[in-house]
């Protein structure tokens, strides 16, 4: 306890961390905040509440709740994330985006302009498809037409809004700030689930309910060692001899980290936002064809067990498509060439590139089986009669999500930490004399 409240210390000790600390809590604020204030025109007596499951259930869950509630936030940041995803797809197909983004810094910013400027109309089309798809008629008590043109412009900015907040997390806060408001999104589900579930238990399950937290704390550290999990492979670089002398910069040993799960959660959204499609298709068919309604019946229900294997195919297919679209062990061998490195017993170039793209595949297997046990375990863990809210958290999307963002963020606190005592190692006696006779 002692250790945790110094490290606390610490942290807040260094005056530009305590001021990124403290940007980042008014930004998620303002976000929070956003996520109430519900778009004119609205009685939000007589809005419908959508399902914790399926493509609008996790829009509501990254949004926090706004979806539900018709806010100016109600699409979020994943309008963004939409167009992100479309213009990463790019850089793979055409040859203009490939040249943009090998352009360095100039690249980044155009691919980075294209992106925002694509975010617009990803989010125009979205806001047009959800006030016609969730917002009831009797809700609207003004104008139809004038309520659905201001309130497609106010969801643009609302979501222009979060990206540029997203942003200045990243700029003058802690961690990165689009994953953040995800994060905080998730999060802010979580007491609401857990108060609940023990309301449901109730103090004749108060054993369950206790068990119910030590597996989900179980559940969590698989999820870190599934996120963390990584295999290095050693790179050898040659020594630089320049007449008599021998760099330094050379002759060390060094690795590629290689993630077990390098596709993150993108495998469970893809697979997600398809799981729709079968229960669409059947339910078209359901009066005319029995076996067609029963296809519906179990598609809709998403702990049924054909629901669940189609759900694990997909994401290890999506696993390993976006492990492959995402990772070039073409181009790492070649800047492994480039920079005179080699992977020992290895010969450098195609050999190299086979060598990587081997151990990707042999790694990327349980990878994917992993990933896709932890996206079941909600419809597992709601078989066991925990509410649909909590069981949520028990993987899936949110799990993956707080993991890596949590991880991410400590990483960086942990490097101002780090950076700090570097900082007090070079303030030492014999660093500062050397310091000050360079200044005379």
């Amino acid at each position: 306890m002692n250790k945790f409240i110094n490290t606390i210390k610490n942290i807040f000790s260094i005056e530009e961390l305590r001021g990124r600390i403290l940007n980042t809590l008014l930004f998620i604020t303002f976000f929070r905040l956003g996520s109430y204030i519900v778009l004119p025109g609205i009685d939000a007596a007589k809005l419908e509440q959508k399902g914790e499951g399926g493509l609008l259930g996790l829009l509501n869950m990254f949004s926090g709740g706004a979806f539900n509630n018709a806010s100016i936030f109600a699409l979020g940041i994943m309008p963004y994330i939409s167009a992100s995803i479309a213009i990463q797809l790019l850089t793979i197909a055409l040859p203009y985006f490939q040249k943009m983004q090998k352009d360095g810094e100039s690249g980044r910013k155009k691919l980075n302009q294209i992106t925002r400027v694509l975010t617009i109309f990803v989010t125009a089309a979205q806001a047009t498809a959800y006030l016609q798809t969730t917002i009831p008629a009797d809700a609207i008590i003004v104008s139809a037409w004038s309520f659905r043109l201001f309130a497609v412009i106010i969801l643009i900015a609302g979501t222009m809004f979060c990206m540029w907040l997203g942003e200045k997390i990243t700029d003058k806060g802690v961690g990165n700030g689009i994953s953040m408001l995800i994060m905080i999104g998730i999060v802010s589900r979580f007491p609401g689930s857990i108060i609940g579930e023990a309301q449901s238990r109730g103090m004749s399950g108060a054993l369950l309910f206790v068990i119910e937290i030590v597996a989900l704390f179980f559940v969590v550290m698989g999820a870190v060692m599934v996120t963390q999990a990584v295999r290095r492979i050693p790179v050898q670089y040659a020594k630089q001899v320049v007449g008599n002398r021998t760099s330094s910069v050379g002759g060390e040993r060094q690795y590629i980290p290689l993630k077990l799960n390098s596709a993150g959660v993108m495998p469970i959204i893809f697979a997600q936002a398809l799981m729709f499609v079968p229960g669409l298709l059947a339910g078209s068919f359901a009066e005319k064809s029995e076996f067609a309604q029963s296809i519906a019946q179990k598609f809709s229900d998403f702990t049924s067990l054909e629901y669940n294997l189609l759900f694990a195919f997909l994401i290890i297919v999506f696993t390993f498509f976006y492990t492959a679209i995402s990772i070039n062990p073409t181009q790492i061998s070649d800047d492994m060439k480039r920079g005179g490195g080699f992977v020992p017993g290895v010969k450098p170039g195609e050999a190299t590139s086979t060598f990587i793209a081997d151990i990707l595949d042999r790694i990327t297997l349980p990878g994917a089986f992993m990933l896709a046990l932890i996206a079941i375990l909600p419809a597992l863990a709601s078989l066991f009669g925990i509410t649909r809210g909590f069981a949520s958290f028990f993987g899936g999307t949110s799990l993956l999500i707080l993991v890596g963002v949590v991880l991410d963020t400590l990483q960086q606190i942990e490097s101002y930490l780090l950076m700090r005592k570097y900082e007090g190692l070079m303030q030492s006696g014999r660093v500062k004399g050397r310091t000050e006779a360079v200044a005379q």
